[in-house]
């Protein structure tokens, strides 16, 4: 039964009350209390562990792309230079055609000069017999 006065079963009862609570919190409260803060830090290592791999992510796409972009420009440098080595090769057979069509020209131009000399040396000296046979042709008569 309550009653207004107090006794010593109230004392009883807020001693019995705390040893309860103690015995609780030993028991029950502290285990789930710890349970909850060991899965709060795990979530939070692992969504640490998910903005590192999203930064190394990211990370990794630029050097991606700055290794993409390096290779395309040392690509166009080395293009370039084939083409420019190219060029000077054409040039320099150009060149070298050029200078050995300059001379088979020289020892053509040479070789017919000579062709012609002989040929008029030998016209000349066939000369006098091919006038004494168109003289006979056009006079009619032997000379």
């Amino acid at each position: 039964m309550i009653t207004v006065i107090p006794d010593i079963s109230l004392v009883y009862q807020m001693i019995n009350f705390l040893i309860l609570l103690f015995v609780l919190n030993l028991v029950l409260y502290k285990p789930i209390r710890n349970v909850l803060l060991e899965r709060k830090a795990k979530i939070e290592g692992m969504q640490n562990g998910a903005q590192k791999a999203a930064s190394d992510l990211v990370a990794g796409e630029d050097a991606y792309k700055d290794g993409l972009k390096q290779a395309r420009s040392k690509g166009l440098k080395e293009k370039e230079a084939f083409i420019e080595e190219a060029s000077k090769e054409e040039k320099e057979i150009i060149d070298r055609i050029n200078k050995q069509a300059q001379k088979n020209l020289v020892d053509i131009k040479k070789q017919v000069t000579e062709e012609t000399e002989q040929a008029r040396k030998a016209l000349e000296g066939e000369v006098e017999v091919y006038a004494k046979a168109i003289g006979e042709k056009i006079l009619g008569r032997a000379c």
